[in-house]
């Protein structure tokens, strides 16, 4: 598989990601004008109730995008159709469990959970029921999308998504001239999440000749597939058990505001992530194709999956850092006390950090390897929440931006290492990546020191002269900056309207 099409891929997908971003940041206000702070209130929690409870598909859709990889990297799909439709099958039936849990919970939660005040709770179930009849088909579109980005098919991937996603936001929107009620702008949410597996399993059974074989399920399949999916579940429990923790223990040792002093500029910046998740996202599926057939390219894309995340992300933690405090007065405006500052700027060292991170996580769960990441993660937890309760009695919410950042770079050197032994791939010289790496953090700390906005600003310029002709010669090979000046090249020779110049 050759660099362009990885290249196209993590573009593509890192569109998938955005581009609901960008539509929220459009369809927010008007729905908080439109339906009225209570109703947007419990529409948010719709939001987060699908995603949380898309855990019952209990990591069997990453399983089967690594099962299906491996198997046509082997070239050995004898039993790809065993193996999908069990897998789909399954998903199906936990949708169907977890749609049963999520309307018996709800009565529980919108009257004594939630606190939905008495006029809004009947509105308020009826959307919660919606929203659980739902789940089977958010957990089998998630199985179908596995065995799309297996085929390293990502540009159907984002044409299937990026539309859904659009009425997920504009959807309530558009119904808010007609009514103002939950119920029929939930039923929009739940008809895009009918729209988004009609589509998955559409495109699936016409472009898949494996899946028009008929429905295979095999016993033996079964347990591979929960293993790995458990053992990937407990890292999407922890992980997001480690996101709140740091919130949790803020109002719990701090006056209740620092939460939203702390929780603001992490929001901002942990969007970064958005970039080497997308790029590795794409990697996956190239990881588990190659890693029992061609161990030497897995650890070259292994090795270019961590340049180009540095690449690509250096410059932007760098302006964050640098203009930190102007941006979050831009954004939210003088009502955060300046250590908010301090937060964003330990935040984004970490999310730096981390960004390299995502080359080993999904180099390991490529390998099958998931456990391995989970018994990390779960080692992380105890000793991340006694860092906060150390650090925030020492150093108050600040103390906090640094046990995240210190608890990520254990994170990272633990995956590397992990890797390593565990692989046999690793990044080149230890000791010359550890010094770019190093020099990479003096460098956020230098743009720090300046109390002057203009100052800080000019040594991001000349921070970045140095870095763009490094990056070009030591982060990129000849063969990829040769790809790079002929993809250039081939856009300049490409007219406005997509037709060839004269």
């Amino acid at each position: 598989m050759n660099g362009r099409i990885l290249a196209r891929n993590s573009v593509l997908n890192l569109a998938a990601q955005v581009t609901p971003l960008v539509v929220a940041v459009v369809a927010i206000p008007p729905l908080m004008r439109g339906l009225g702070v209570e109703r947007f209130g419990i529409l948010t929690l719709a939001w987060a109730a699908i995603g949380y409870f898309s855990l019952f598909e209990f990591g069997l859709a990453r399983a089967l995008t690594q099962a299906v990889a491996q198997r046509l990297g082997k070239g050995d799909g004898e039993d790809l159709p065993a193996v999908a439709w069990t897998a789909l099958l399954m998903m199906l039936c936990l949708g169907v469990v977890g749609a049963v849990v999520l309307a018996s919970l709800t009565p529980l939660l919108v009257t004594r959970v939630l606190n939905v005040p008495p006029e809004l709770r009947q509105e308020a179930m009826q959307a919660f029921y919606i929203l659980a009849a739902s789940l089977p088909l958010v957990l089998m579109s998630a199985g179908l999308r596995g065995v799309l980005e297996a085929h390293q098919h990502f540009g159907v991937v984002a044409a299937l998504r990026i539309p859904v996603a659009v009425l997920m936001f504009l959807g309530p929107v558009a119904v808010l001239p007609f009514s103002r009620s939950l119920v029929p702008a939930v039923s929009l949410l739940a008809l895009a999440r009918l729209i988004s597996w009609a589509g998955h399993l559409a495109f699936c059974i016409r472009r898949y000749e494996f899946l028009r074989q008929g429905l295979v399920i095999r016993r033996d399949a079964i347990v591979p597939l929960l293993r790995f999916g458990g053992w990937a579940t407990v890292s999407n429990v922890v992980s997001p058990m480690m996101d709140f923790l740091d919130r949790f223990l803020i109002g719990a040792l701090l006056p209740l505001a620092a939460v939203a002093h702390y929780v603001t500029p992490y929001e901002l910046i942990v969007k970064v992530l958005i970039i080497p998740n997308a790029i590795l996202g794409a990697m996956f599926p190239a990881f588990a194709s190659t890693y029992l057939t061609d161990r030497t390219r897995m650890a070259r894309l292994y090795e270019r999956s961590i340049r180009v995340v540095i690449l690509v992300t250096f410059p932007l933690v760098l302006v964050g850092i640098a203009l930190a405090h102007e941006g979050l007065q831009l954004w939210v405006g003088s009502v955060l006390p300046r250590e908010s500052t301090l937060v964003l700027q330990w935040l984004a060292v970490g999310v730096f950090i981390n960004g390299i991170a995502q080359a080993p996580f999904a180099a390991l769960q490529g390998a099958g390897r998931p456990d391995l990441i989970a018994k990390l993660h779960v080692l992380e937890l105890p000793l991340y929440g006694a860092g906060i309760f150390l650090l925030v009695r020492e150093l108050g919410l600040p103390g906090v931006a640094i046990a995240w950042t210190l608890r990520v770079s254990f994170d990272t050197i633990g995956l590397i290492v992990i890797s390593r032994k565990w692989l046999g791939i690793g990044v080149g010289s230890v000791r010359a990546g550890s010094a770019v790496v190093g020099a990479m953090l003096a460098a956020y700390g230098a743009v720090t020191i300046p109390d002057s906005a203009v100052t800080r600003a000019a040594i991001v310029v000349a921070l970045l002269v140095v870095f763009l002709p490094f990056g070009w010669l030591a982060l990129l090979t000849h063969g990829e900056r040769l790809a790079l000046l002929v993809w250039v090249r081939g856009q300049r020779r490409v007219s406005p309207s997509g037709e060839g110049a004269a």
